[in-house]
């Protein structure tokens, strides 16, 4: 898996984890709904560390937590 592929997953599981919405993260982060929808959206996966640093302090977890998770264990090489 590739880093924002990861970055997505991570998100996905948190939200489903806590029940809430893509537009609910969204204002709980202070960014635009389109901003976390670019984010997921396969063909695009526009992912930035400050949009990533938003998201996390939305739903109240350090940058440390998030990516203390076995999803960015395996990552592929990203350099092709």
């Amino acid at each position: 898996m590739q880093i924002k592929n990861a970055v997505v997953k991570r998100f996905q599981n948190l939200c489903r984890e806590r029940e809430i919405k893509y537009n609910e993260l969204a204002t709980l982060s202070g960014v635009t709904p389109s901003t976390v929808y670019s984010m997921m959206d396969e063909r695009r996966r526009d992912v930035s560390v400050v949009t990533v640093k938003k998201l996390c302090d939305g739903l109240e977890i350090s940058i440390g937590e998030f990516f203390d998770d076995p999803v960015f264990q395996d990552l592929e090489q990203e350099l092709q």
